[in-house]
This record gives structure tokens, sequence and C-alpha cells, in this order.
């Protein structure tokens, strides 16, 4: 049987159709927690694996588990610092952080990252004239932070041949702001290490 015109367009067509359909991409949620191993890079797991380790520090530190028994402290979280020669989200390992703290019950927070809208807000309230005087929250009415949460994410990494050695050291600090004292320090440090093979990267 000869091929006609037509029957070479409908072949081309359907050749098109199934070419694009092995092309289209497949999404699928995987586990939030699963090791993360892409690269060497700082990821997820790295993310995970510090703010547990500094959240179960801090809590089980003999004096600040006197200072949370009769109170819940109030903390102002000082966003970590990236000392790294990479573009970390250091606010996402802040608010990990935070948010195991505060989950736990023992800490109350300032979040020094909305004091400009609070302000704005507050200065809304009680000059503008459009809100009931009665119902406006004066200014000087907020709480003070009583102690600051911070820390220093810092890395060396060594290359040799087809061997990367990248090592991650995170440090965090609590300092009772009224004194300037540290109640509590500790480290959390992490080591990989990438390997090229001989086929490929």
């Amino acid at each position: 049987m000869e091929l006609t015109m037509k029957h070479l367009k409908l072949i081309f067509v359907l050749a098109v159709a199934i070419g694009m359909a092995g092309c289209q991409s497949k999404v699928e949620y995987g586990d939030a927690t699963e090791v993360e191993t892409v690269n060497e890079n700082f990821g997820s797991t790295d993310l995970q694996a510090i703010a547990a380790k500094m959240v179960d520090s801090m809590m089980t530190f003999p004096p600040v588990v006197v200072i949370t028994q009769s109170q819940r402290p109030i903390v102002f979280v000082d966003r970590i610092k990236n000392k790294t020669s990479e573009h970390i989200d250091t606010e996402s390992v802040t608010d990990t952080i935070s948010n195991k703290l505060l989950r736990s019950g023992k800490f109350r927070f300032i979040d020094m990252t909305k004091v400009d809208s609070v302000r704005k807000q507050l200065d809304y309230q009680n000059n503008s004239g459009l809100v009931d005087p009665s119902t406006a929250i004066n200014f000087g009415r907020q709480i003070g932070a009583q102690y600051m949460l911070y820390g220093n994410l810092s890395s060396i990494v060594k290359q040799a041949g087809s061997t990367k050695d990248v090592y991650y050291k995170m440090t965090m600090r609590l300092m009772d702001l009224e004194t300037g004292l540290i109640e509590w320090s500790d480290e959390k440090e992490i080591r990989k290490t990438k390997s090229k093979s001989l086929f490929g990267k």
C-alpha cells in the first residue's frame, strides 16, 4: 500500500503527539523530612537537623529549664547571619527554630520584622481621626523582650581533585538583655563530601 500525503501527515502528527507526551514533566509529592542529597550545598535536611539540635539543646540546658519553670520568657530573635559563600535563606532557619521554641509553650516572642508595620497601624489608630479613641491601642503599651536569641552560620569548603568537602557550623546564643550575660550557647556541625565519578558530575 502506497503512503499518500494524507497518511504521511497523520503519521507526523501522531509522532509529534507521542513525542510531546514522552517529554512531559511529572510532579510528585515527597516526604519533607526525607534526607535530601541532591548536592553538597546547604539543604532542607541540614535546616531540620540544625533546628532540632538547637531547640533540644536550649530546652534541656539546666539554667534555661530554671528560667522557664515559672514563666514564659519573652524572646527577640535576631536573624541568623550567613557567613558562608552560599546564598542561604537564613530567615527560614530562624523561623523554624522560633516556631519550634514557641510551640514548646515555654517562650513568647516579639517579631522585630513587623515593628514598622505595627508602628504604622498604631499611628493610624491614634492620629488618623478615623478610629474610635476608646478602641484605639495606645503607644507605649507593648512589652519589651527579656532575651535575644541570635546566631551565625559559617562554612569551610575544601576541594582536592574530584573530592569536595563542605563543613558547616551553626552557632547560637541566648543573651539576657538586662545584664548582657549569655545564658545559653551551642553549635551544630555538619560535614558533606562530594566525589565526582569518572563518567559524570
